[in-house]
């Protein structure tokens, strides 16, 4: 309630968001339109577009929208009842996010309870000061997408999988990362079922795109998401260490470096995604959610750039396992934004080296005690 009508200073992507929530509301398509190209035209009919434009910085009016069509619907419902000003809008979309929040304490709980897990633990992430800071306070629209998948999965443990597959579509909807985990229902379900879920996906996801396509939607979309493993970095860890090591004994150039490496990353994570899916027993909804937490921990671990309120997807997962590495990850993140503070936005290699040693000196210590867990349960 403290940030409900303050702007966010951590972030410029709110500006965007209500950019494409006019764009909307007039019928503009946000995913075929350059902000660079409209901002151009005369009578542009979008309130407060110069500021929003300004707002957004050098780099998010060069590219379509790359935000899915629910997290669209959140952004023009906040443009039409934000009273056509910025602060207004800013704060319709600060309440859906604390509403989302609020939701993700419902189903957690009665998640955990179904777990056999205690319910207070959701409260590691209601409370959570890296939540607060960049859902609430930030604006971004993990928590709605988070809101959606932990109904989800819910729905999943009292067997409404029906349901479940509907509110699962709506969690890609808002945000693509649960895509990532879609194989794993193969193996949570027999191939029948399976099937019919993914059909269930498959359905609500084209009925949400369809007011939204066009021959050009694809092209766009597709560029714009390719842009993220190909062209910006950010606190990364594998990436990093490989960059720094390939500059120092090969004098490699960064731009021709990370353009490779963003070509193969893909291949790495469906290669992952698929050892999970085919050599782990994914039927127990538990064994399905670890399973989940290893793939995006990995994901994270190789990728180019890892914002700090990428962690907050994990933080929420490992509440539903036996691992709790990634709170942990959730307090050293904020070393990150030591690069908010400088003026070319340089990172400090030694906050980051900091930062993922711990979290893999926790990783390594919870594999080996649990690993030591399961062999001592073994024996008895």
């Amino acid at each position: 309630m403290v940030f409900l009508f303050a702007e966010p200073n951590l972030s410029q992507d709110f500006y965007r968001f209500i950019w494409d929530g006019e764009l909307l509301n007039n019928f503009k398509n946000p995913y075929l339109y350059l902000p660079k190209v409209l901002i151009e035209q005369k009578d542009l009919p979008i309130a407060n577009a110069q500021e929003l434009y300004n707002g957004m910085g050098d780099l998010s009016p060069k590219f379509y929208s790359n935000y899915p069509p629910l997290n669209q619907l959140i952004f023009a419902l906040a443009s039409l009842l934000g009273g056509k000003t910025i602060l207004g809008s800013i704060t319709i979309m600060r309440i859906s996010i604390i509403l989302a929040d609020i939701g993700i304490v419902y189903f957690g709980r009665k998640l955990l309870k179904n777990l056999n897990r205690s319910p207070h633990l959701i409260f590691w992430y209601f409370l959570n000061p890296l939540v607060l800071i960049e859902l609430t306070g930030n604006l971004h629209f993990e928590g709605v997408m988070l809101f959606f998948f932990i109904w989800s999965l819910y729905l999943l443990s009292i067997d409404k999988w029906k349901t479940s597959a509907v509110v699962y579509a709506l969690s890609i909807l808002t945000k693509l990362v649960p895509l990532l985990f879609l194989p794993l229902f193969l193996t949570h379900f027999k191939l029948k079922k399976s099937v019919s879920f993914y059909t269930i996906v498959g359905i609500t996801t084209t009925i949400l795109l369809a007011p939204f396509y066009s021959s050009e939607f694809i092209a766009n979309y597709s560029e714009t998401v390719g842009l993220w493993f190909s062209n910006f970095e950010f606190n990364a860890s594998i990436y990093n260490i490989i960059k720094h090591t390939a500059i120092s004994f090969f004098d490699a150039k960064p731009w021709e470096l990370i353009k490779a490496y963003g070509k193969i990353t893909p291949i790495i994570t469906i290669s992952i995604v698929l050892l999970f899916t085919f050599l782990r027993d994914n039927k127990n909804l538990n064994t399905l959610i670890s399973s989940m937490l290893f793939i995006l921990t990995i994901y994270y671990f190789i990728s180019t750039t890892v914002h700090p309120w990428y962690i907050i997807f994990l933080t929420l997962l490992t509440l539903f396992t036996n691992y709790k590495y990634a709170v942990v990850w959730s307090s050293a993140v904020i070393l990150s934004y030591w690069a908010y503070g400088q003026p070319d936005f340089k990172e400090n290699l030694w906050f980051l080296f900091i930062e993922y040693s711990s979290v893999f000196a926790i990783i390594l210590y919870e594999l080996i005690t649990q690993r030591n867990k399961k062999r001592l349960f073994c024996k008895n």
